[in-house]
Order: C-alpha cells, then sequence, then structure tokens
C-alpha cells in the first residue's frame, strides 16, 4: 500500500504575478541539489487521519506559522517512490525569513553511529510559476497547472 502525504500548495498575487512557496528539503541528501529538488510543504500521514487536517499539521511543522485561509483541493499526484501527495491550495502571505522548521535526526555521515539533527526545510521562497517548474519535484509539476487553472 502507498504512503501518503498532504501538503499545501500557498499562492499569492505580487505586482499581478501569480507566485507559489516553495521549500528545500534540508538535510545532507539534498545540501547540494536545486533544480527539481524542490516541494511544496507537505509530510505523511495515517490512513485514519483528515488529510486537510494533516496538511495543516505538516505546513505549520515545517514553516513555524499556522495557515487558517480556506483550502482548495487540488487532484492527487503520485511521487517517484510511489507516494501520494493530497495537496491543497491557499491564498495567503509568509515571510521566508520567519521560517522556523521541525527538525530530524539520522545517523550522519552514514555508518558513523553519530546522531545528527537537521532541519526538515533548509529554505523556503516565493516563485512565479516559470521558475518553480524549474524548482520543483517533476512529480509535482501538475499542481502548479491545476493551480494555474484554478485561480
Amino acid at each position: 500500500m502507498p504512503r501518503h502525504s498532504a501538503g499545501i500548495l500557498l499562492y499569492r498575487y505580487q505586482a499581478h504575478m501569480l507566485e507559489v512557496l516553495l521549500v528545500h528539503p534540508g538535510g545532507p541528501f539534498w545540501a547540494r541539489r536545486d533544480a527539481g529538488a524542490w516541494s511544496i510543504p507537505k509530510g505523511e500521514y495515517e490512513d485514519n487521519e483528515d488529510p486537510e487536517t494533516a496538511a495543516r499539521r505538516e505546513f505549520e511543522e515545517e514553516t513555524g506559522q499556522p495557515l487558517t485561509g480556506k483550502l482548495l483541493p487540488l487532484t492527487p499526484v503520485r511521487q517517484k517512490a510511489g507516494k501520494i501527495v493530497q495537496a491543497y491550495a491557499c491564498e495567503g502571505q509568509l515571510d521566508v525569513n520567519k521560517i522556523r522548521p521541525n527538525t530530524f535526526s539520522i545517523e550522519w555521515p552514514a555508518r558513523s553511529g553519530r546522531q545528527q539533527s537537521f532541519p526538515e526545510i533548509d529554505k523556503a521562497a516565493w516563485y512565479t510559476l516559470a521558475a518553480a517548474r524549474e524548482k520543483l519535484l517533476p512529480a509535482q509539476l501538475p499542481l502548479l497547472d491545476e493551480l494555474a487553472q484554478k485561480v
């Protein structure tokens, strides 16, 4: 059975241009990756959990900021490893300089026996749809197309 994630594609209009908020995953695996590595703020949830509730929780965990706006459901996408992402669009503002993500611990360097903590995301930024197409994980690109159609 595939794993499920829920997330929020936050958008805004800046100088009459549609922009979306993307986050770059933290940790050593993603440190040198940029194009095609960014994501919407998202995280896994259990089968018995409401995806919208999970999306709000994960947004706050990754950004450190709660989101109270109305969520517009988007068509779920399947990522390369099979995980299904249930995304929601929400219009809003967020100061990327005030991001305070949760952290996670992994053994690093690999097979060293040492645990190190890393932020879930190491940066966030607003991008136009054209720029977001270059940054976003390929499996999440349909979310941009659907957002552009719906707003």
